[in-house]
């Protein structure tokens, strides 16, 4: 089942230029294989889309901004390495990644964050459009408690211009996340 606009817990969004709401099977017929998960999991979601500024470097604040919704709630999917292992740390666009706590919540002593180049191979997806879900390699992922104040959060669909909504805890589940406060 996927969410539908008119489901009790979405909010009110803005419509017209620009933005539109997509049911799971198709991204105007390009899936990726974070909402290829989605679907085969039955995992309840919405896939929101907007038009990408290229000139716009901060891709989650793009985002919340373009989809109406509190920038709290939009998450941002960081690659770092950690002891020399790439690991995923997603936290609100509002925030920054605690590198320290993020070693610490994986059982690490040292991070930094990762090559452009790197994380773009390791996840199968391009800078501003990394998702935490269906990446090429099952990295290790921490999910900023934040997270779990809100029914629904929204992460990269894969792709700039390409949101997708769905509830904290299924976000945890399938990427067999670690929670713990690693925004600063």
């Amino acid at each position: 089942m996927v969410w539908s606009a008119l489901s009790a817990r979405s909010v009110q969004r803005p419509s017209g230029a620009g933005y539109s709401r997509l049911p799971s099977g198709g991204v105007a017929g390009k899936g990726t294989p974070a909402t290829a998960l989605l679907t085969k999991r039955k995992v309840p979601h919405t896939l929101h889309t907007y038009d990408h500024d290229p000139r716009e470097s901060s891709y989650g604040v793009e985002a919340a901004a373009a989809l109406g919704v509190a920038e709290e709630r939009v998450f941002k999917t960081l690659v770092a390495e950690v002891d020399g292992k790439l690991t995923v740390g997603v936290v609100p666009v509002t925030g920054q990644l605690n590198l320290k706590a993020l070693a610490a919540a994986v059982g690490g002593k040292k991070a930094k964050m990762a090559d452009t180049g790197a994380a773009q191979r390791a996840t199968g997806y391009v800078l501003g459009g990394i998702s935490p879900l269906g990446q090429r390699t099952r990295l290790p992922v921490v999910v900023d408690v934040s997270a779990r104040r809100f029914d629904t959060v929204f992460c990269s669909g894969g792709r700039r211009g390409l949101e997708i909504e769905l509830a904290p805890d299924d976000l945890v589940g399938l990427t067999a996340a670690t929670v713990a406060p690693i925004a600063g």
